[in-house]
């Protein structure tokens, strides 16, 4: 397939647009905050690199026009976006059930591994329908129908957008990194982190649930 980059002006358009979506924190900055803060800027790099792992994976579902399927059909919209829900809540409910040690307290809370840091991220973003049909409503604005293959310029914009976004939360995993630091010797911030890291995750999959629009 021939590629078609779009032109100068549409990728000014789209970038300045995309910063200005990106300066505004979603469920995915949260997530990787919280992961920053808990485990340190690795971590958080790790679950930033699955979350737009999963958004490759929509970008190209929209260049494909997937998105559009999953758009006209409810039912398919509707498990998508549960799965997405109760992964969120199951994550924040094991958070809750799993105690830190005394050891832990003293140093630091027990590392999970990356490969289930970056599992988790992918599977977060991927499960969540509103970012294919974002993409699919967003990324068709900046092309331009005259100069052909449509399918070649949104993935042009998308891997552009990506870029730019992981960038973004890399800046936000650095930061809380930073903080988590210190915060993660402190057996009062364990604790506390323990039930409210663990209901920002459940409340994110109840929001994921009820939010939006509800297709029937």
């Amino acid at each position: 397939m021939e590629f078609v980059v779009p032109s100068t002006a549409n990728l000014l358009l789209f970038t300045g647009s995309a910063l200005v979506l990106l300066v505004i924190p979603g469920p995915a900055v949260l997530y990787i905050i919280a992961q920053s803060v808990e485990q340190g800027k690795k971590a958080g790099l790790v679950s930033d690199l699955g979350i737009h792992t999963a958004t490759l994976v929509h970008v190209i579902a929209a260049a494909l026009g997937l998105s559009a399927l999953l758009a006209s059909s409810a039912l398919a919209f509707n498990l998508v976006k549960y799965a997405g829900a109760a992964y969120l809540i199951w994550l924040g409910l094991k958070k809750i059930y799993t105690r830190p040690t005394a050891a832990a307290a003293n140093t630091s809370i027990p590392k999970r591994r990356l490969r289930a840091l970056y599992r988790d991220g992918f599977i977060i973003n991927l499960l969540n329908p509103k970012t294919a049909l974002f993409f699919l409503a967003f990324l068709p604005q900046f092309t331009d129908p005259s100069q052909g293959h449509i399918a070649s310029q949104i993935l042009i914009l998308g891997a552009l957008l990506i870029v730019l976004g992981f960038i973004s939360d890399a800046c936000y995993a650095f930061a809380a990194g930073a903080v988590g630091q210190w915060l993660r010797t402190s057996r009062s911030y364990l604790n506390i982190d323990r039930y409210l890291g663990g209901a920002m995750l459940i409340g994110l999959g109840v929001v994921a649930a009820l939010s939006g629009p509800h297709k029937k």
